[in-house]
């Protein structure tokens, strides 16, 4: 039996779907298993990783987790996989905790820590940016057919969720993984006025892109998002201006098939695009 949690974000429902498909049993960890909407062949369970009481019941049958980043709670959720005999926890963690000190290494740092320390087996899959984040445009592109954003010429080569989900799978799947760490990017160095130009592709028209000036983006971001963060994230718009950013193979290594392009990605998610 395999536990996945967050079962119902983009990462965890892809982690859920490629065991499915690989004929294990999958349990899922909800606080509300009547509002999961997943497939009919997985054990919905409820519990919080936030209340490690819960926990026991959820765990027990269980040898490996696929275990959602919880930085406040992550000492209780491994102290009830060790009383549990999990033999195997695979982190989706972030690249994040390889750039430098910041505010958002620092929090997957943690749970990393947290689970090397444990005696328990482990994987940590550090993704660089998901291509789900341009879903944040999504609105703007359907309603307005422009996207607004700071540092245009700012680059990533942003992941699939669907990759980071298959490595993930393929971790907990078999045992030569444990003790790994998978650095995660897609195929292709993208600035973000060159993601919006493959939107549009996509779309068959044309998407503006109209730069925001880092503080407006700053300000508007900060109503959401904690300071801290905001200050990484930005730190890092800045520094990736204009210079390419790495492109790794890890995906294809790991799973065997080549990462998704973005142009992929887009296709799948063309109607909220407004395709």
């Amino acid at each position: 039996m395999i536990l996945v949690t967050g079962a119902t974000g983009n990462v965890g429902g892809a982690v859920v779907e490629y065991l499915l498909a690989a004929g294990v049993e999958v349990r899922a960890l909800s606080r509300d298993p009547t509002r999961a909407r997943l497939p009919g062949a997985v054990q919905v369970v409820a519990g919080d990783l936030a209340r490690p009481e819960t926990l026991p019941a959820v765990l027990d049958g269980v040898r490996a987790v696929f275990l959602f980043p919880v930085t406040e709670a992550v000492a209780g959720v491994v102290e009830a996989a060790k009383r549990a005999g999990v033999q195997h926890i695979v982190v989706l963690s972030s690249a994040a905790v390889v750039m430098g000190d910041n505010a958002i290494g620092r929090r997957h740092a943690t749970v990393e820590r947290e689970v090397a320390d444990s005696g328990i087996g482990w994987t940590f899959v550090r993704p660089g940016m998901f291509m789900a984040n341009a879903l944040q445009w999504a609105e703007s592109v359907r309603t307005e057919g422009v996207v607004r954003a700071p540092y245009g010429e700012s680059t990533a080569a942003p992941v699939d969720e669907w990759d980071i989900g298959a490595v993930a799978a393929t971790a907990l799947l078999r045992p030569e993984h444990q003790g790994a760490s998978y650095l995660l990017t897609g195929p292709e160095s993208l600035t973000v006025a060159q993601r919006v130009q493959v939107i549009g592709s996509v779309l068959g028209r044309p998407i503006r892109f109209e730069e925001l000036s880092p503080a407006a983006a700053r300000q508007a971001m900060l109503g959401s998002v904690p300071v801290e963060v905001v200050d990484a994230l930005f730190e890092y718009f800045a520094a990736s201006n204009g210079r390419p950013a790495e492109v790794l193979p890890t995906v294809q290594q790991v799973t065997g098939r080549p990462a998704r392009t973005f142009a992929q990605w887009v296709t799948r998610h063309a109607a909220a695009f407004g395709g």
